[in-house]
């Protein structure tokens, strides 16, 4: 059974040229969304944004998620009006509170996340909106701006947020002020339903309801015919992650033994001769603990499982054939 909603989310996997292919056939397939991520230092997920919503016609455009600490906050409403003027109502702003070591490695230090984020959201919604903002914060400091559209659209942007959040402290405020959550992905299901309680409060506080906010989920998707080789790619994958993020892997219940087997081989930034020397202590319960991998039939369980657990909409991240994973989740679509 392929769900109702499906987005498709690229890293840097492909170049930018089959990214381009890739959301295009995301959409001829009936896929709602494409999310282009923005993590390590490798690619940032504007300039892919900007070509995918230009070379298509309905799908969503997401980052998938930048961080609130990078761009001064007038450079980042305006970032985001100026993919509004390309894709009108078709783009979402996914934010997070980025990860350290990689923030601390580049000079900025990630104190009062949660302070920070409300703030960041705070300003960026009303300078979506064309208002004039004056905001005196401890992060954000600004004196009478706003986005000052000469030529072009001069109405209010309708430009969806989304925080990407991990921990439940930043949960609860994305239950409070977001439009909406992007949930992590490499997470067990059953993390999901500790995430929707506090998304719960969060909301409450708002005077709002936990159906009043989107819940898209990522989730690596290793898919196959040949079910070892969807396997693998997982576990290489899954074991990168056991390395660089072990907060998230904490939040799956991934065993701290493990953790620390994975650390007395990794270091950071892991080079590929130690991914793969690391690979052979993930087995294969604990890849599909926290990935929808294997063959289809498997995938499709998976997914769903997170669906059942709260997700609104599944954000794959295709391992393997992205195409062959497309047409996988949209059986039974005719454009």
């Amino acid at each position: 059974m392929t769900p109702d909603r499906v987005a498709l989310y690229l890293q840097d996997a492909h170049p930018l040229s089959e990214g381009i292919e890739l959301a295009k056939y995301a959409e001829a397939h009936g896929f709602e969304a494409v999310w282009q991520a923005e993590s390590r230092l490798v690619r940032d997920a504007i300039v892919p944004m900007a070509a995918f919503a230009a070379h298509t016609s309905r799908i969503k455009i997401a980052s998938g998620v930048i961080n609130n600490w990078t761009r001064n906050i007038g450079l980042l409403a305006a970032t985001f009006l100026t993919l509004d003027d390309l894709a009108p109502d078709r783009i979402i702003c996914g934010i997070g509170a980025w990860w350290d070591p990689l923030a601390r490695k580049v000079g900025i230090e990630r104190r009062k996340p949660l302070s920070a984020m409300r703030e960041t959201i705070e300003v960026l919604r009303p300078l979506l909106r064309l208002e004039n903002v004056t905001y005196h914060g401890e992060f954000h400091y600004v004196d009478g701006i706003q986005l000052d559209v000469v030529h072009g659209r001069k109405t209010p942007r309708h430009v969806p947020i989304y925080i990407g959040a991990t921990g439940m402290k930043m949960m609860e405020l994305a239950g409070e002020i977001a439009d909406g959550v992007c949930l992590n992905y490499l997470v067990h299901p059953k993390y999901n339903l500790e995430a929707l309680d506090a998304l719960q409060q969060g909301a409450k506080k708002a005077g709002r309801s936990l159906e009043d906010i989107d819940r898209p989920q990522l989730v690596i998707c290793s898919v196959d015919h040949d079910r070892q080789k969807a396997l693998n790619a997982a576990r290489k994958m899954m074991t990168q992650y056991l390395g660089q993020q072990p907060h998230l892997m904490k939040a799956s219940g991934v065993s701290q033994e493990l953790l620390d087997d994975i650390h007395q081989v990794l270091t950071w930034p892991a080079t590929e001769e130690e991914i793969e020397n690391a690979m052979h202590l993930v087995p294969d319960d604990v890849v599909q603990m926290c990935t929808a991998s294997g063959s289809p039939a498997e995938v499709k369980a998976k997914v769903r499982e997170y669906l059942d657990h709260g997700a609104t909409c599944p954000i794959l991240y295709p391992l393997g054939d992205p195409r062959l994973m497309i047409d996988i989740f949209s059986e039974g679509y005719h454009e």
